[in-house]
């Protein structure tokens, strides 16, 4: 089977592979690599769905979705109808799914076949997809590592070959930190471009941007322009790139920094891995493009601010076993329980303000550039083996530059450049504030190993 997902999706368009050939053959490769602790649920009906897609295609191929036939899966933090959700954590009760997430059923709509729900941290918390509930996700380069949160059991599964192209969801980096830690490319477009993000508004309960949209995992930028389309029922980033854009697209203004706004609270370090690859992205983008370093000043109250608005919805989360929660949740919830309404309310306006100085400070150029994590991945249990000071501190210092997207509201992309002599391969991200994901995807395309 193809490692291109947009491949396949023309092979699946034009009949010359069954939905039904290429669901049996990704069902094989869960099975097969099971050990990755990738899926927490596998299909029971995945043939039947692809059978139906199938005799679709013979009654009318003219009306097939976008996707039609295609393997996918989803997050255990959205529902599927007929599959259980867990959101990664024993506090609650595992109940079956009696309609699907918005995202899903979008995705439906395009044809896809759901081959089951993949690893999550509790609740899409943390940067490592590790829980109390099932096996914890294991990087394909080396599983004895983390593939990243919270789409860790996604990147995982795109990475190992268990679905072609993987949609996920970024909150704080939430697809970008995943992708790059399994070599992958991760989009995190700007709030509000996929329409399932905003059905409930642009804005949480006390006033802050919603942190959280939907993104895809991909292995190449066409693969990754592809579900976008999808994810929004509009066909403009692949013809976009099939058009030859990233070929034409030169002369940007691209300003590069690995300063992080989690510097006022905790010492930020590259590792060499880290650094090597800062270090070739700037070399490949140079090729086409002005490359220069950037003067950003952030602000000192960042980390204090961002992990208020962040925990602000465990407060009132309805749990059926409080005590089951994990050490990190557990902590979150109680911090949230005892900020009064006024003061969260004070850390979302706070945040708004240092959102905009975000966006005009980096206006100054077409694009930022900054490292995609700090580290090549740490080792199962990196995170656990503390206090959750001590959980939360390790997760900023891996991942430093990827919250401060989410609360932009912009759009950012990972892109794996280089590979470490042990086999990990790294990558950089690209910042628009202008939210241009096609210039992104370009860029990505340019570079991309």
């Amino acid at each position: 089977m193809t490692h291109s997902a947009l491949r396949l999706r023309d092979q699946l368009a034009s009949g010359e592979i069954s939905s039904r050939e290429a669901t049996e053959y990704y069902l094989k490769q869960i099975t097969d690599q099971r050990s990755l602790g990738a899926f927490v649920h596998v299909a029971d009906d995945a043939m039947e769905a692809a059978a139906r897609a199938d005799e679709a295609f013979a009654k009318d191929r003219a009306g097939i979705g976008r996707l039609h036939g295609m393997p996918t899966a989803f997050k255990d933090l959205n529902d599927v109808a007929g599959m259980p959700t867990t959101f990664g954590s024993a506090a609650v009760k595992h109940k079956v799914a009696v309609r699907d997430h918005s995202l899903v059923r979008q995705l439906r709509s395009e044809g896809v076949v759901i081959l089951g729900k993949t690893q999550v941290p509790e609740f899409g918390l943390s940067s490592y997809s590790e829980n109390l509930v099932s096996d914890p996700s294991r990087n394909p380069l080396d599983p004895t590592r983390s593939s990243g949160g919270s789409s860790g059991g996604q990147a995982a599964a795109v990475a190992a070959g268990m679905i072609p192209v993987g949609p996920g969801s970024d909150g704080g980096g939430s697809v970008r930190i995943p992708a790059a830690a399994c070599g992958l490319l991760g989009l995190k477009p700007s709030l509000g471009r996929i329409p399932s993000d905003v059905v409930e508004g642009y804005s949480d309960g006390f006033g802050a941007p919603k942190l959280t949209v939907s993104g895809p995992l991909a292995r190449s930028a066409l693969d990754a322009a592809m579900l976008m389309d999808a994810m929004r029922g509009v066909d403009e980033y692949l013809p976009l790139l099939q058009s030859g854009f990233a070929e034409q697209l030169s002369g940007l203004k691209i300003g590069y920094s690995a300063q992080s706004p989690f510097e006022s609270a905790y010492e930020i370090s590259l590792d060499q891995a880290a650094r090597d690859a800062f270090t070739q992205g700037r070399k490949l983008l140079a090729r086409h493009h002005q490359v220069v370093p950037a003067k950003l000043n952030y602000a000192g109250d960042y980390p204090e601010t961002f992990a208020a608005v962040w925990t602000s919805g465990l407060k009132d989360m309805p749990l059926d076993d409080e005590s089951k929660l994990g050490e990190l949740a557990r902590d979150f919830r109680r911090r949230a329980q005892v900020r009064s309404t006024e003061q969260s309310q004070q850390a979302a306006a706070r945040i708004r303000q240092i959102a905009a100085d975000f966006v005009t400070q980096w206006s100054a150029y077409d694009v930022i550039l900054t490292p995609a994590l700090a580290t090549t991945p740490p080792q199962l249990g990196h995170y656990t083996q503390g206090s959750a000071d001590r959980d939360y501190m390790l997760q900023c210092q891996y991942s430093p530059y990827s919250s401060m997207v989410n609360v932009a509201s912009v759009a950012a992309i990972t892109v794996p450049v280089s590979t470490t002599k042990d086999g990990f391969v790294m990558g950089i991200q690209l910042i628009s504030p202008r939210s241009n994901e096609g210039i992104l995807l370009a860029l990505a395309s340019q570079i991309s190993m």
